[in-house]
């Protein structure tokens, strides 16, 4: 198994489910469409860019990292209830899209950080691995 195209794979995943999940919540109102999206728009930029041409140095490793936590993190906030409009969502058309793209989002995330986490541990055992 290659661990860097699983790695890429699964960090490319986690960015479109979370593309999925914003659209999801300005659809239902969860989230307003206002010009914060554009803070979205600028952390989707940058994981794509540590997914693309940082995967194989390390701050490409930090980065799929910390989107990978924060994959899980946004699966786990909004299971909890965080972002939900009244706190219910159930009865909502749509429903199963809007769990499973969280459920996805986190399985992928956690998934994507597990690898990073251990590309960046292997870039320094072997310094020759990862170009600093």
């Amino acid at each position: 198994m290659n661990h860097k195209i699983t790695l890429v794979t699964m960090s490319l995943l986690s960015i479109v489910l979370s593309i999925f999940h914003i659209t999801d919540d300005i659809v239902r109102g969860i989230e307003p469409g206002d010009t914060g999206t554009l803070t979205f728009i600028l952390i989707a930029t940058v994981l794509l860019y540590g997914t693309l041409p940082l995967a194989d140095r390390r701050a490409g490793f930090i980065i799929m990292l910390l989107g990978g936590i924060g994959g899980v993190l946004v699966a786990y906030v909004h299971m909890r209830g965080g972002g939900l409009v009244g706190g219910r969502i159930a009865g909502t058309s749509g429903m199963f899209f809007w769990v499973f793209t969280l459920i996805a989002l986190g399985t992928t995330g956690m998934m994507t950080a597990i690898l990073a986490a251990q590309a960046l541990w292997r870039s320094f055992r072997r310094p020759d691995a990862a170009t600093p």
